[in-house]
């Protein structure tokens, strides 16, 4: 990796197994809508593609909640949809409706060019170069990109939803062909996984956004099978790299399979999962898992969220975070409130 590593950081000591007496902190989403800086740049951008896809706006965008709150990581901005985009899929963004693409039915019309996928990711890696140049030595640089079975959903669909009826349908109907879909999905997220670190980033984060809601055959063939893949291409590649996987609302009997298959340095849960059971049985640091809501909410409610998550991972290796991304409707003061009842 390209950082350096004399500097001390502490979500690496954590993904490398170590428990710190406070832990460190980052949210899920924390470049976004609820930071005033956030508004105007977006506003200057004109749309949230260009605000992604601009280098310049993109580590802008990365950088702000660091020099705001502090945080012990900085996640780079950017979106998981640039892998299809990457892939030959047209991705559009409606103000008020999200992300939107042309259905996909079969997995044969991808572009696997890989000099094109370099050259579409470029501004990303160059967002990570900026961001790399712009923040403190002591703070983590997290790269990430969205899982297969998340990807596929949207490219099924041709929209996001937690149902994920068109893709279930398809793995269920055609399984060769939803296999090869799956493939190329996880080839290009392995790819770009590993230029992410080359780019500067310390880390990298799987988010499975859509993995709740499966039958546990399917999960295994769809969640955690292309993630070891994944995660073993791009060890392979680079075998220091250090891998985040957020397998969003699995069961219980699904983190525990997903950490064992996988291999993965760090899980990160979701709210609804129990934190102390996962920092007992665990094998690997936790990350999570505050409830965003409770982080709207503020007051001595935010404090007990905070307090009984820090006493159910004390001793243990544990990033902190939210169970899912910060909302934009989050007061800046709770945040500030979170990060002192952590820090003390």
């Amino acid at each position: 990796m390209k950082s350096d590593r004399k500097v001390a950081r502490k979500v690496l000591s954590v993904l490398e197994g170590s428990a710190e007496k406070t832990p460190p902190v980052w949210l899920m989403r924390q470049a976004g809508r609820y930071l005033p800086e956030y508004r105007e740049l977006r506003a200057k951008a004109g749309s949230f593609w260009k605000l992604a896809l601009t280098p310049d706006y993109a580590a802008e965008v990365t950088l702000q909640p660091i020099r705001r709150f502090g945080f012990d990581a900085a996640i780079l901005f950017s979106d998981i949809l640039t892998v299809p985009e990457a892939l030959g899929q047209k991705v559009t963004f409606t103000e008020g409706e999200g992300p939107s693409l042309v259905p996909v039915t079969t997995s044969r019309d991808f572009d696997t060019d890989r000099e094109k996928w370099a050259s579409y990711f470029e501004p990303v890696y160059e967002a990570l170069r900026l961001t790399r140049a712009g923040l403190p030595p002591e703070t983590t640089l997290l790269g990430f990109a969205g899982a297969p079975w998340t990807l596929a959903t949207y490219l099924a669909a041709g929209a996001g939803g937690d149902e994920q009826k068109a893709a279930k349908l398809w793995a269920y109907r055609d399984p060769e062909g939803f296999g090869y879909l799956l493939d190329i999905l996880g080839e290009c997220i392995a790819f770009h996984m590993i230029r992410q670190i080359d780019a500067g980033a310390d880390a990298v984060q799987i988010f499975d956004s859509w993995a709740s809601g499966l039958p546990a055959p399917l999960y295994r063939q769809v969640v955690i099978a292309p993630t070891v893949k994944i995660v073993a291409a791009v060890r392979e590649a680079r075998p220091a790299a250090k891998i985040i996987g957020f397998p969003r609302a699995a069961t219980q009997a699904g983190y525990e399979d997903y950490v064992r298959a996988t291999g993965v340095d760090a899980v990160s849960l979701d709210t609804a999962a129990p934190m102390d059971w996962a920092a007992k049985n665990f094998g690997c640091a936790v990350q999570g898992n505050l409830d965003p809501i409770a982080l709207i909410a503020g007051g001595a409610a935010l404090d007990r969220a905070v307090d009984t998550i820090l006493e159910q991972t004390a001793g243990k290796p544990h990033i902190f975070n939210l169970g899912h991304g910060i909302l934009p409707e989050t007061p800046i003061a709770h945040v500030e409130q979170l990060l002192k009842c952590i820090r003390g």
